[in-house]
């Protein structure tokens, strides 16, 4: 990935999300019937939204960055397949913990916002995997699914300590727009010969070159 293809990722992460932010922060204040006291107000409130937006987006590519390194390490320690086995526990304990560990450790037996906040990750997870896999190939399945689960939930950790379902709601839906954007995006941003392998084809892209 050269600077011209990086500057590409960032800024289009970033109408991401603040048009994320903005979506989210409109239909929450039609749901709630919330009214502002003029165009000005309402003008304000937009931008307000659109900060939001854009400082979620930098904060999802920082954990996107910081996955594509801990990716890295762990190919590099790691058997291919104990890998992914490591991503896929990881995965499963990570969406225990947001679903169940406040329900049951914590005692408040009333945190059924927290399965409906899990359930609504994984099922973004799987659909971001879905065409992940249909784009490229059966192998970017766990390293989606580990960075859509994981990597977002360790994302949320700070405004579900806020304990406010409207802060979760605004946080997660641009946070899971970004990071699917990134992971699905990645591998056009790649060297081409390097995506072509994770099909199994640079071998034969080699061959009919020679």
């Amino acid at each position: 990935m050269n600077l011209r293809k990086w500057f590409f990722l960032f800024w289009t992460a970033l109408l991401i999300g603040a048009a994320g932010a903005l979506g989210t922060g409109l239909i929450m204040m039609l749901v709630n019937g919330e009214k502002t006291n003029g165009l000005n107000d309402f003008l304000l409130y937009l931008l307000i939204l659109f900060g939001s937006g854009v400082m979620i987006s930098v904060y999802s590519q920082m954990g996107f960055f910081a996955y594509l390194i801990l990716n890295y390490m762990g190919k590099g320690v790691f058997p291919k397949r104990g890998w992914q086995i490591v991503q896929i526990v990881l995965t499963v304990l990570a969406l225990l913990d947001v679903m169940f560990l406040r329900l049951f450790v914590g005692g408040d037996r009333e945190r059924i916002s927290d399965i409906v906040l899990g359930i609504i990750i994984l099922a973004a997870a799987i659909v971001t995997a879905y065409v992940k896999v249909k784009l490229t190939h059966i192998s970017a399945l766990v390293p989606t699914l580990f960075f859509m689960i994981s990597v977002t939930i360790v994302e949320t950790i700070g405004v579900l300590r806020i304990d406010v379902n409207a802060a979760t709601i605004f946080i997660v839906v641009p946070l899971l727009l970004c990071n699917a954007y990134q992971m699905l995006i990645l591998h056009r941003l790649v060297d081409v010969s390097t995506n072509r392998s994770v099909g199994g084809k640079a071998e034969h892209l080699n061959e009919s070159r020679a």
